[in-house]
């Protein structure tokens, strides 16, 4: 029996993973999927239905028969020879991502996240209309790429705008940042660049304070953020050092709702964002591989313990 972390060599939440299965006497192997195909190789045969056969790196063989878990942790891409042309790095990336990616993502373990799951609940309309029928508030939202759509929205009250996926472009050797804002006068005025692409507006909720629920299969840790500054009160993320935090339970029908939500995205761990203000709690957003370590040191939340005791039990 062993667990397998994929993440990035260089991430202090896999160093604690690690060091979380070794006081635990669990074998874990971790993998860059970076380290493909330089450093790691992979060989497997298909028998009785099911993929068997090893990785293989400069310090270890891993048998993929005794893996019991996997922690998806966003390993790195693959890495191919800067010799080959951007055509050759391009097929062979797909081989890779079919190949070797197919190999791992066939495993018959329990998956944190399993990546296809994790594929589908980054799509945000659908956490929007799947958070909505599990009951969980969600503001009115529109997405669109249509000017006149965004003023008519906008008119109806207070809106903001945020992004679908990334919020980072690197550019230039630079990379630049798209927080959540609050549309103004000159923005509804100046819609150029709008029918480019799609965009997701929603309605401004009024709000005391937010929340980040980390859920690890049926455990679920809560988290109030509290701000004091103008720009954290409308999107934290942008003031990380004047924010404060407390450990608080969640609405019984919140709870309920959060794991209706992660049933139906088919997912073990996420982290949610809520807006708390007079009309309870909303709904923002759920990423399934979202970060919690700060969390953890700051409120002393047992995730990383959680996360490992699933790993280490494992399932078929």
């Amino acid at each position: 029996m062993s667990v397998l972390i994929l993440a990035d060599e260089r991430d202090p939440s896999a160093d604690a993973m690690v060091c979380a299965f070794q006081e635990r006497d669990t074998v874990v192997h971790r993998v860059d999927t970076a380290w493909f195909p330089g450093q790691l190789s992979v060989s497997a045969e298909l028998t009785g239905g099911k993929w068997s056969g090893q990785l293989r790196t400069p310090y270890r063989t891993i048998d993929l028969d005794g893996i019991t878990a996997a922690w998806f942790r966003s390993p790195k891409a693959y890495t191919f020879p800067n010799a080959m042309t951007a055509a050759e790095r391009g097929f062979a990336n797909l081989e890779a991502k079919y190949g070797l990616g197919g190999v791992l993502t066939s495993l018959p373990v329990l998956w944190i996240n399993h990546p296809a799951r994790l594929a589908d609940a980054a799509y945000k309309p659908v956490q929007l209309a799947l958070a909505q029928r599990c009951g969980l508030r969600v503001a009115d939202t529109m997405i669109t790429n249509d000017p006149m759509s965004v003023r008519q929205f906008a008119g109806r009250g207070t809106t903001v705008t945020k992004v679908l996926g990334s919020n980072s472009i690197v550019e230039s050797g630079g990379r630049k940042l798209a927080y959540t804002r609050v549309l103004d006068a000159a923005d509804l005025a100046d819609l150029s660049g709008i029918e480019t692409t799609t965009h997701l507006f929603q309605r401004w909720v009024s709000k005391s304070h937010e929340a980040r629920i980390v859920v690890v299969g049926d455990k679920l840790t809560a988290v109030a953020i509290h701000t004091d500054s103008a720009t954290g009160y409308v999107d934290w993320r942008t003031d990380y050092d004047n924010l404060r935090y407390e450990l608080i339970e969640p609405p019984g029908d919140v709870a309920t709702g959060v794991r209706r939500l992660m049933n139906d995205l088919g997912v073990v761990y996420g982290a949610l964002d809520f807006v708390i203000g007079p009309e309870g709690w909303s709904f923002l957003e759920v990423n399934a591989g979202g970060q919690y370590g700060w969390l953890e040191d700051v409120v002393g939340a047992p995730i990383t313990d959680q996360l490992a005791d699933l790993l280490a039990k494992g399932t078929t």
